[in-house]
């Protein structure tokens, strides 16, 4: 088995931009589906425990958190460049029950669990901020484009009926395409920290701890000592 030791990641300090953009886009629509599946396979399973039904359900949302867990550590490497290492505990290598009982009791079961229900809020916050800035500085910057396709050729701000602002002509736009390059630089860095601080975020939940490390070590050298003795 080959780990990461602990605090160590590979990539870039900041990720990059395109990357940055597609993981912020997608963390909402992952976060809906996610949020979805844990709150209803949780429900249902706690629900219909008593009658033995919950059992399969809530076995499905384990597998369900610790293979959407691998998923997001590729995902955060894919597109931020940042490596996340596996943090579960090996399986016995055989007996069912037993498999089943360390997928329930390891905490990176629980860990992953925590971050795909977080991805829900953290995910809305994150695309409704990424898409206004973004909006707005294209909006800007296109301006001297398509004001004239707009009603009477004008673009007024706040609205046509209070007009503070018109923008009528070349030149009354060109002030606001300079305003929009500015907003272009700030939707830059904003993206840029915004994933960096997810994939942080990400790092921090979805990494194996100091502790689970020595468990992962004590595990494996227990599972080698079991082969060698068979």
């Amino acid at each position: 088995m080959v780990t990461v030791p602990a605090g160590r990641s590979f990539g870039r300090r900041t990720p990059p931009l395109g990357g940055a953009l597609a993981y912020l886009l997608l963390n909402l629509p992952i976060g809906i589906l996610s949020f979805t599946l844990i709150v209803t396979l949780a429900s249902a399973g706690f629900g219909t425990l008593i009658v033995w039904l919950g059992v399969p359900l809530l076995a499905l949302l384990i597998l369900f958190a610790r293979i959407a867990g691998r998923v997001e550590r590729g995902r955060v490497f894919a597109l931020l460049d940042v490596y996340v290492d596996d943090p579960y505990l090996p399986l016995p290598p055989s007996g069912q029950k037993q498999r089943w009982l360390t997928r329930l009791k390891d905490p990176a079961t629980w860990r992953d669990l925590s971050y795909l229900f977080l991805l829900f809020p953290l995910g809305l916050v994150e695309f409704v901020l990424v898409v206004t800035v973004w909006a707005v500085s294209l909006g800007l910057v296109t301006l001297p484009i398509y004001y004239r396709f707009l009603p009477d050729g004008v673009y007024a701000f706040p609205s046509y009926d209070v007009q503070w602002f018109v923008v009528d002509s070349t030149v009354t736009a060109l002030p606001w395409a300079a305003l929009g390059v500015l907003f272009a630089a700030i939707a830059v860095a904003l993206t840029k920290g915004l994933a960096a601080l997810h994939a942080a975020f990400a790092t921090g939940l979805l990494r194996p701890t100091v502790a689970q490390r020595r468990r992962m070590e004590r595990s494996w050298n227990e599972i080698d000592g079991i082969t060698v003795a068979g």
